[in-house]
């Protein structure tokens, strides 16, 4: 059977070596490659000064959970990292196959870190890469994403979170590494809402990539692509548990007011329902956020309604003590009753009280 020769480029100062296939099969293809594995130290480029590009895209599969307080975004993406080994090529026909799985110890493998990464991977590791007859190299691998971000919290429970995933090589800089853009952010975005099997209380509205450059003191920048994942709050199980409830307690305590003002009943009505009131919000206050940034916006409303409900009992002691006292009071002026029965009368929609004819006492 006739050889089948691979080409492995070695640096300059080194030449190019020919190391001989015995047959085109898996074994003797590894052995074939063998020379190239002790360069795994260095950058694969012929020339030192060429610059290496990586293309890196992820697919987002699921969103784990927001961390509102410690201002955190759980994800769990499968990352895709592309780029060429110079000194690796080989003919597809001759030996067999277009592209071999091999352990990544064997190659040099870029340093692409994630800006925002605040705790320690803890998804399955991959121990394989795969390697083509061009010198290309794929690595995928997955990866548990707690991340930094700035949540901003004001709108709960109808907020929509814009966090940041930046990539970037923690070494090299710009002349040496590039990180490129391996896929278009439209095909990210429907891929991951077509394959998330977790979203939680969140879900997805789109992905987009934008470049972006770090200065260094030195005049040297680094390479970066930012990607901005977008989630959305789904409001419907917070409306349910808390705005309904709220809001059915507060147009109860408004129907109060058709209760009699001399009766005992009403005032202790008001005091059962903001009671009532106190314990829904203690109970409730595990589902509301916390975070020291920004008050949402349904903390002042739910502070607004207490503070109406403690008014109407005020206003309710009030008329109680005048229609108590109302013996040792001296009469009303007449421009006031004016004022209060005819013109804020009118203003409220009150019909004005129309005096029954006197009886002559005759009788029919």
């Amino acid at each position: 059977m006739s050889t089948v020769a691979i080409l492995i480029i070695i640096p300059v100062f080194c030449g190019a070596v020919e190391v001989n296939c015995s047959q085109p099969d898996h074994p003797s293809f590894l052995v074939a490659l063998s020379p190239a594995f002790d360069l795994s130290a260095i950058r694969p480029v012929e020339n030192q000064k060429t610059c290496t590009n990586i293309s890196v895209h992820f697919t987002l599969y699921g969103i784990l959970g927001v961390d509102e307080k410690s201002q955190l975004l759980i994800t769990y993406i499968w990352l895709y990292y592309w780029w060429k080994n110079e000194f690796i090529s080989w003919d597809p026909v001759q030996c067999g196959t277009d592209k071999i799985s091999l352990p990544k110890e064997k190659f040099w493998i870029p340093d692409i870190v994630i800006n925002e990464f605040m705790e320690e991977n803890k998804a399955p590791s991959v121990p394989y890469l795969y390697l083509y007859n061009d010198g290309k190299i794929k690595d995928t691998f997955p990866v548990r994403v707690v991340s930094s971000c700035n949540l901003n919290i004001y709108t709960f429970p109808f907020d929509i979170q814009n966090c940041s995933l930046t990539f970037n090589s923690y070494v090299y800089y710009a002349q040496e590494i590039k990180v490129f853009l391996g896929r278009d952010p439209k095909t990210i975005t429907e891929l991951s809402k077509n394959v998330m099997t977790t979203m939680g209380e969140w879900e997805l509205v789109d992905i987009t990539a934008q470049k972006l450059v770090n200065n260094d003191e030195s005049g040297l920048y680094t390479d970066m692509l930012a990607f901005y994942v977008r989630v959305r709050r789904r409001a419907t199980m917070y409306v349910v548990n808390l705005l309904l409830p709220s809001c059915f307690l507060i147009t109860l305590d408004l129907f109060s007011f058709l209760l009699p003002a001399e009766s005992t009943d009403r005032s202790s009505f008001k005091m059962t329902l903001i009671l009532g009131y106190t314990v829904f919000l203690l109970i409730m206050n595990d589902l509301l956020p916390v975070t020291g940034n920004t008050i949402p916006l349904i903390n002042v409303f739910f502070s607004l309604c207490l503070a109406l409900m403690v008014a109407s009992l005020l206003e309710t002691i009030l008329i109680t003590n005048l229609l108590s006292n109302s013996p040792d009071f001296s009469p009303v002026p007449r421009w006031i009753r004016i004022l209060v029965l005819n013109c804020l009368g009118c203003l409220v929609c009150m019909p004005r009280k129309t005096e029954k004819p006197k009886n002559s006492g005759r009788v029919p």
